[in-house]
C-alpha cells in the first residue's frame, strides 16, 4: 500500500486558474491540471522506493470521476483537453471521456528514473496515492485497458473502497503463458541491443516482433497480400516497412529499461478474480491472440458480480484503440450497468 506521501507538487504544470483548484471550480466548469506527486511506495518486489507519480486530471469539475489506463505504451495524456491541446493515446474516444473527469498516469518506471521489478500492484497503489493526494476520495469506475485493465483489477482487489465498477477491457486476472514466452522473446533482442551498445535497434526489433501479437494474420492477410519482393539480394516481406516504422515510433516514446521493465509487469501480474468484488464489466475481442477470450471468460465466472461482452474484430489485441464505434457501445453499456 501507498505510505505518506513526501510532497505534492501540482502548481508548476497547472493550466487552470488559481482560483479554479480542485474543488473550487464552479458547477459546468472544466478543469485541466497536471503534476507529479511525489511520494514512497513499498513495492511489491523492490522493497520501499521514493517515486514520481506524473498524473493528469482533467473534465467537468462535477462530472463522474474515472480513472483510465492503457497498454504499456499508453500515458497520463488520454485525450487531448485545456492542459494540452495534443491527441492523447485514447483520443478516438474522446466523445464518451469528455462527459467524465478523467484520471490518469505515467506508469512507474516509465521514464521517471526508477529501474526496478515493477507490479501491477505497484501501479494501482500509485493511483491510490494520487486519489489521496487529490482528495479524491471515490472514482466512479476504473476503465482499463490491455495492461491498464491488469492494473484495474488489481485497484478493485487492493482498493475496493475507492471504486463503484471496474471495465476491464482485453486484460485478465493472469497473463497467458504463451503471451508471457513471447515478451520474454523480445526483452531478450532488447538486452542483445544493450549488449552491442545498440539500445534503440534491439528496442525497435523487439517492438517489432510485439506488433506481430498485437494485431492478426486475417489483418496482414488482408493488408499486404502480396509477394516477397527482392531488392538486390535480399527478399522484403511486404509487411516489413510496416513493422520498421512500429519500431521507430516506438524509440519515440520507450528507452530501453522502460520497455523492458513494463513487460516484465506484465508477466508479474497475477491477481485471484475471487478477490475483485466490485461490479465488474470484463471486454473480450474475439481474435485477440495475447488475451484469449477463455481467459476472460474465466475471470467474468471466477469474480463475484461480472458480466463479459465479446467484441468482434480483425484487429486482434488492438481492438481497443481502432474499433471506435464498438468500444464506445460496450463502455456505455458497461457503466450503464
Amino acid at each position: 500500500m501507498s505510505l505518506v506521501a513526501a510532497s505534492f507538487q501540482a502548481s508548476s504544470e497547472s493550466a487552470i486558474d488559481p482560483a479554479c483548484r480542485l474543488g473550487e471550480a464552479p458547477l459546468h466548469e472544466t478543469v485541466a491540471e497536471r503534476g507529479v506527486l511525489r511520494c514512497t511506495l513499498a513495492l511489491r518486489h523492490a522493497g520501499v522506493r521514493d517515486v514520481a507519480i506524473r498524473w493528469e486530471l482533467c473534465g467537468p469539475a462535477h462530472a463522474p470521476l474515472l480513472i483510465v489506463a492503457g497498454g504499456i505504451s499508453a500515458t497520463r495524456h488520454v485525450a487531448a483537453n485545456e492542459a494540452d491541446a495534443s491527441e492523447g493515446w485514447w483520443q478516438s474516444q474522446a466523445s464518451f471521456l469528455r462527459r467524465h473527469r478523467v484520471l490518469a498516469i505515467d506508469w512507474l518506471c516509465d521514464g521517471d528514473g526508477l529501474d526496478a521489478p515493477i507490479d501491477s500492484a505497484d501501479q494501482a497503489d500509485a493511483i491510490a496515492a494520487v486519489l489521496d493526494a487529490l482528495h479524491l476520495s471515490k472514482a466512479r469506475a476504473f476503465v482499463g485497458a490491455s495492461y491498464g485493465a491488469m492494473v484495474g483489477l488489481q485497484f478493485a482487489a487492493r482498493h475496493p473502497r475507492r471504486l463503484e465498477s471496474l471495465v476491464a477491457i482485453s486484460g485478465a486476472h493472469r497473463p497467458h503463458p504463451w503471451a508471457s514466452a513471447l515478451r520474454s522473446v523480445q526483452r531478450k533482442i532488447v538486452e542483445l541491443g544493450e549488449l552491442q551498445c545498440d539500445d534503440g535497434h534491439g528496442l525497435a526489433l523487439a517492438r517489432q516482433l510485439a506488433m506481430l501479437s498485437y494485431r492478426t494474420p486475417k489483418e496482414f492477410a488482408e493488408r499486404f497480400n502480396a509477394p516477397v519482393s527482392l531488392e538486390g539480394e535480399r527478399a522484403v516481406c511486404p509487411a516489413e516497412s510496416y513493422l520498421e516504422a512500429c519500431g521507430q515510433r516506438a524509440l519515440t516514446r520507450f528507452d530501453a529499461t522502460a520497455y523492458r521493465r513494463l513487460s516484465e509487469s506484465i508477466d508479474l501480474h497475477r491477481v485471484e478474480p475471487e478477490a475483485v468484488c466490485v461490479p465488474l464489466s470484463v471486454i473480450a475481442i474475439d481474435s485477440d491472440q495475447l488475451v484469449p477470450r477463455e481467459d476472460l471468460a474465466e475471470l467474468s465466472v471466477r469474480a463475484p458480480d461480472a458480466w463479459l461482452q465479446v467484441i468482434a474484430s480483425r484487429y486482434g489485441h488492438d481492438a481497443f484503440l481502432k474499433e471506435t464505434a464498438a468500444i464506445a457501445a460496450a463502455l456505455t453499456a458497461a457503466l450503464d450497468a
